[in-house]
């Protein structure tokens, strides 16, 4: 019998057709409960998990120091309908109340109309969806369960299918103020903290996990704990809110103003050297300013002029010179070694011939570099020695990660030639971050004593101090006090009588000490002018008992730059508004004597009124007879010497007139006579619908408007 090779070929085709078929059936559907239905098989399963169920504790707040909320978990979640849940009974029931759910959704987000709604969860139904998503973006726990109240919503998932994820969320409620000191979670919970206070006292923070085994009983199965979850602590910083708040408004006008790339403000308080305000920003492509590094901790940049300051600290400690020790500056351009140093003002024919303090107030790149050469060219060493007698070299081992390490050349190393020494004493071929220039100078403010800068100053677990975190001490005399006192009444002088003058106040006497560096971009930035520059201004307030060291950093692009001008002057801002934030003056300083206050008075009972404004010595008119044991209502009149008080007559056949009454009182007198009162609005009661002398008509609405 001849093969019929048509009908066999026929036959195959059907045969992989239908195998194919079958084949994006299987990966459609293995699709759909990977993606899709996800979450519900993922909840059928966890019902029959029964052995070492982990329990996630609540992570720790982190407090400013004056205990407002800075960083806190908060649930958020995702909510979905399973339409398959409850059968017919179930979507009978939802289809019932449809436009219920949608009214009550749209009250809940009102980004979406309520026909939107309907019109999603028709779309969801018929498909039939098992892990259908209800609102595109993650809701709070109280929209959550507002949802939650909903009818079909509010039956159990397995009844009623709705059903959510739950994502612990960290909130700081100041925003972006001081984001990067506070630090940042992962996404993924399980990574942990990734930088600031949240990574450097996660283990404080996170608790500890608890561990739970599911039990069946009666067909049910119960959680059974194991090991109860221990929350973790609350930390709180050394952050002042309103202090922070203040400085990163004062540096981000000055960034804005002048195009600027990076800008770092720390505020620190003298004795404690608690960090009460951080501030790092960077400028982002989309020209505003954002935290995104810890600058002020790990930029290894030269500290340019401020570093003079310690120069003139070491040379004055080892009897090379005193604050009157002269130096011909000549036009402001010397030869060192075959390199030219240069004042800013060479080019006006510098400063000629000033002593040490006036070489700090111009802060003159020709006279330290002099100094600091012609008394230690021939033992570069004792210079270098001098410094780290400071501690300006040592690493700041600081709570939060980050930090950079202070790179300070000594002779015996690579590339120090003859020219290191004069540039080394400018600030040049060093590298120190701003928060070491800052403790520095926090330790000249500190009577000689360096202390290390703190960021946290306790945890705290159900009000109980678990740990504290003392103030440490770096250097105990970071000079003698002659040298101190000399260094001291120097840095005064650079800000009331030199470049620094924009840093200081007609309130109070500031001290510091201004910089500009070159930043270079390489050999090829140089070629080709992009220079940028780094201005700065470190110093301390007030002068006489200091109290706050803070220091300013910005790196900008291309000329003008200048560091008094620039960073001074947000140093300024900084200073005069905290030092106003700390003041208290005694509220009868602020009244005077021969003047009455006379306060504005609601209408009402004047019986009542009368004796308060009586207990508080106000002047009173009175205009209505005494009536003791009777109410008089009335109105008042604010004159210049007196309160007026004016009664008016009762009516029970009339409304009485309630205008300028506070809502208590006005809704108490008009239901007194019988009527009803709708309020509009907040205050005292501008307008009334029923005029009062209206004949009463019991069971009237009057509606009231307050303004």
């Amino acid at each position: 019998m001849a093969v019929n090779k048509k009908n066999i070929m026929t036959r195959y085709f059907f045969i992989v057709l239908l195998m194919g078929l079958v084949g994006i059936a299987i990966v459609v559907k293995g699709a759909m409960i990977m993606f899709a239905e996800r979450q519900y098989w993922q909840d059928v399963a966890d019902r029959f998990v029964k052995e070492n169920v982990a329990v996630k504790p609540n992570r720790g707040n982190i407090l400013s120091s004056d205990g407002k909320l800075m960083a806190s978990s908060l649930p958020e979640y995702r909510i979905y309908m399973d339409f398959k849940a409850g059968g017919e009974k179930k979507d009978t029931m939802f289809m019932n109340h449809l436009g219920e759910i949608c009214e009550g959704l749209h009250q809940i987000f009102p980004d979406k109309s309520a026909a939107e709604f309907k019109r999603h969860l028709l779309n969801g139904r018929k498909k039939g969806s098992r892990n259908f998503l209800i609102y595109p973006k993650r809701i709070s726990y109280i929209q959550y369960k507002e949802a939650k109240r909903l009818p079909v919503f509010n039956l159990n998932k397995y009844r009623g299918g709705f059903h959510e994820q739950a994502y612990n969320q960290r909130k700081k409620p100041f925003g972006s103020l001081a984001a990067q000191t506070l630090g940042r979670l992962y996404a993924d919970t399980a990574l942990g903290a990734r930088n600031g206070i949240e990574l450097a006292f996660d283990t404080l923070l996170k608790g500890r996990d608890g561990i739970t085994h599911r039990q069946k009983v009666m067909n049910k199965y119960l959680n059974i704990v194991d090991l109860p979850p221990v929350d973790g602590c609350d930390i709180i910083s050394t952050i002042d809110v309103g202090m922070q708040d203040i400085c990163e408004k004062a540096l981000v006008d000055k960034l804005k103003e002048i195009n600027a790339n990076v800008g770092v403000a720390v505020l620190m308080e003298v004795a404690t050297g608690e960090v009460k305000a951080i501030v790092n920003m960077m400028k982002a492509n989309d020209g505003n300013y954002y935290e995104m590094n810890s600058n002020a901790i790990s930029d290894m940049l030269e500290p340019g002029s401020t570093f003079k300051t310690a120069s003139i600290m070491v040379a004055l400690e080892d009897g090379k010179i005193t604050p009157d020790t002269e130096v011909d500056t000549g036009n402001g351009i010397m030869n060192m070694y075959g390199s030219k140093m240069r004042d800013h003002n060479w080019h006006r024919g510098g400063y000629g011939k000033i002593n040490v303090t006036r070489i700090l107030e111009v802060s003159s790149n020709v006279g330290v570099s002099y100094l600091i050469d012609k008394h230690y060219k021939d033992n570069p060493q004792k210079f270098v020695d001098g410094l780290k007698r400071m501690s300006i070299d040592q690493p700041l081992h600081l709570q939060i990660p980050g930090e950079g390490k202070p790179n300070i050349k000594g002779p015996k190393e690579r590339y120090f030639a003859k020219t290191t020494l004069p540039w080394m004493s400018i600030g040049y071929e060093t590298q120190v971050p701003p928060m070491n220039i800052l403790t520095f100078y926090n330790a000249i403010a500190n009577n000689g004593v360096m202390v290390r800068p703190k960021f946290v100053k306790a945890a705290v677990k159900d009000g109980e101090v678990i740990e504290k975190f003392p103030t440490e001490v770096i250097n105990a005399k970071i000079c003698s006090d002659h040298t101190l006192t000399q260094i001291r009444e120097i840095l005064r002088k650079v800000v009331s009588e030199g470049l620094a003058k924009p840093a200081g106040s007609k309130q109070f006497s500031v001290s510091g000490k201004t910089g500009t560096a070159q930043i270079s971009q390489g050999a090829a930035g140089y070629k080709s002018g992009r220079v940028n520059y780094l201005v700065s201004f470190c110093g301390y307030f007030p002068s006489e008992a200091p109290k706050y060291s803070c220091i300013v950093s910005i790196q900008k692009p291309g000329l003008p730059a200048s560091g008094g001008l620039m960073a001074g002057s947000v140093f300024g801002k900084i200073a005069e508004r905290v030092y106003a934030k700390n003041l208290r003056f005694d509220i009868r300083s602020a009244i005077d004597s021969t003047t009455n206050v006379i306060p504005a008075v609601k209408a009402g009972e004047m019986n009542e009124a009368l004796c308060v404004l009586n207990e508080l010595d106000v002047p009173v008119q009175k205009q209505f007879p005494e009536q003791k044991k009777k109410e008089l209502w009335g109105h008042t009149q604010a004159a210049p010497s007196a309160v007026i008080l004016q009664g008016q007559e009762d009516s029970s056949g009339t409304v009485p007139s309630v205008i300028g009454m506070g809502a208590k009182d006005a809704v108490y007198l008009l239901e007194s006579k019988g009527l009803r009162v709708r309020l509009n609005g907040v205050g005292r009661v501008k307008s009334q619908s029923i005029a009062g002398g209206s004949r009463i008509v019991k069971g009237q609405t009057v509606v009231l408007t307050l303004r």
